[in-house]
């Protein structure tokens, strides 16, 4: 990015002042982005055609939620769980479009607010709250991250024989220079990336449709394991938490993406094309994926190349076929993967500034750079180990998205809605124009809620989520009575409990504090 096209920072503003504001301004010469969580106000939100910027986003979804990133948990429902192709597709499918409900309303915040997602969570969850949320936000992009360097690692290898670590090295250094420098350049690769990453999973397709005879036998096979209807309920139940966890989990950066939009922008609109945007690529795909791990059950080359190179192995295998150029769509593919950890490096960086004022002052960039050294490290630790550490970060992602969007909804609709200058009072001293949030508060924590009501009902949302998950370290009271192995309602049983308990808190807590 250029100076000219960088959002303007106010010298008064505490995070950038003295040294560490001209510091910041010698790197941006460079191009690097340096803005950090601070609002971006109406006035300083650029002019031109809203359209350009819905393009963007699109392109920003497309790119990111079409790729490897999305197929990666999809292609193991038979594999892993023993469901046939019918329940692994009900399955699959209820489940991403379920979750894609989550970031959709998420980034409504973002133009009413000017403020990045976990910045706006601070009206929910208080200042000393969000910083336990940021933490599990860095710590679940840090997971995805690792997923894809994996991923990424087995399919180069796979093509090329080259070691995984190349592969994942690969992946970290484009994702942590295009994270670097902000999100415009972000935006644009996203949108240029979209295209051919959406026809490189098209020709998937076409290679994975000439093996769908093996399907039947995959389905036979399947029924051999002789699971009891309530174990294959239980498999069902916690796939379903995997795949409703790979779309609601963007809920924790969706309004990101969106605090360049006026703040006029219609909440429909911003929902619709979030929506739309996350679960047309996201079903793309899924479902080829689900094809291809239910194909390799039962085909002896795909369960050869999984042994060998897991899910990037059944890619490489699919395209051997068409020689080279088959090799040429693995490397597209292959790229895809950057477009998801792009946007987890970014994101992630702005929740290390909410930890505390100290880390504020820290240069984004540098977040990104720390980030990006540690899921690096992870990956090259971890690289034998995909399909553990898909059902190890995900339904725990799950578990913290599904209270939050409880304790979103709730704030918003029973607190926000009517009156809510009156019930929150101090939150509104001296500002005479909002009406739903006083956004001009997102760095006066005196102004705003102290958290004591998210933080119990947050507290009741994790014990539902012991009581009803089902992992591989643990297994809840609740869960091990379905099925031999269990099934994960976690999902349910926290977001539930948050749900139930917190009005009655948080309606006491106005009542006393007036935030």
């Amino acid at each position: 990015m250029s100076k000219k096209e960088d959002i303007p920072t106010e010298e008064t503003t505490s995070i950038t002042k003295g040294k560490i504001y001209r510091y910041l301004h010698a790197v941006d010469a460079l191009g690097v982005e340096e803005r950090g969580i601070e609002r971006v106000t109406p006035e300083e939100r650029l002019g031109g055609p809203v359209w350009k910027r819905y393009v963007d986003v699109l392109g920003l979804w497309f790119a990111g939620c079409g790729g490897v990133t999305t197929m990666s948990p999809f292609f193991y429902p038979t594999i892993s769980y023993g469901l046939s192709m019918k329940q692994s597709l009900i399955a699959g499918l209820i489940g991403i479009n379920l979750g894609c409900l989550v970031p959709a309303y998420c980034a409504t915040m973002g133009p009413k607010s000017g403020c990045r997602q976990m910045v706006t969570a601070r009206f929910i969850f208080g200042q000393w709250g969000v910083k336990f949320i940021a933490l599990i936000g860095i710590l679940g992009g840090i997971g995805w991250s690792v997923v894809n360097c994996v991923v990424g690692g087995q399919m180069l290898s796979a093509i090329s024989g080259t070691p995984l670590s190349t592969g994942i090295i690969v992946v970290v250094v484009v994702s942590w220079v295009i994270a670097v420098f902000g999100i415009r350049v972000l935006l644009r690769f996203q949108t240029a990336v979209a295209i051919p990453t959406n026809l490189a999973i098209l020709l998937f397709y076409i290679v994975v449709g000439k093996k769908t005879g093996y399907i039947s036998q995959s389905n036979a096979m399947a029924r051999e394991l002789g699971y009891s209807t309530l174990t294959l309920t239980g498999n069902w139940l916690s796939y379903f938490t995997i795949a409703y966890s790979t779309t609601a989990t963007w809920g924790g950066s969706a309004s990101d993406y969106y605090i360049l939009f006026p703040d006029n922008t219609s909440d429909l609109k911003v929902f619709l094309v979030t929506f739309f945007g996350i679960a047309v690529p996201s079903n793309f795909a899924a479902i080829v994926a689900t094809l291809a791990g239910s194909i390799a059950y039962s085909n002896t080359k795909w369960a050869d190349a999984y042994s060998k190179y897991s899910i990037g192995g059944i890619m490489a295998e699919a395209f051997s076929v068409w020689g080279n150029f088959g090799k040429f769509v693995v490397v597209v593919l292959y790229i895809s993967l950057a477009c998801n950890t792009i946007i987890n490096t970014y994101s992630g960086a702005f929740s290390f500034q909410l930890i505390d004022v100290y880390l504020a002052r820290v240069p984004r960039w540098i977040w990104a750079t720390l980030i990006s050294a540690i899921y690096l490290a992870c990956s090259l630790a971890g690289r034998e180990h995909l399909s553990d550490i898909i059902g190890y970060v995900l339904p725990m992602l799950g578990y913290w998205i599904s209270m939050y969007i409880a304790l979103l909804l709730e704030e918003n609709f029973l607190f926000r809605r009517k009156n809510a200058r009156e019930i929150h009072y101090r939150e509104f001293e001296g500002d005479e124009k909002s009406s739903f949030y006083s956004w001009e508060k997102w760095d006066k924590p005196k102004y705003r809620t102290a958290g004591f009501a998210c933080a119990l009902s947050f507290g009741c949302g994790v014990v539902g989520a012991v009581m009803g998950m089902n992992q591989k370290y643990y297994i809840g009271p609740i869960s091990k009575k379905i099925g031999e192995f269990g099934g994960d309602i976690g999902m349910w049983l926290c977001m539930g409990f948050t749900a139930v308990t917190y009005p009655g808190l948080r309606w006491l807590e106005l009542k006393k504090m007036g935030r």
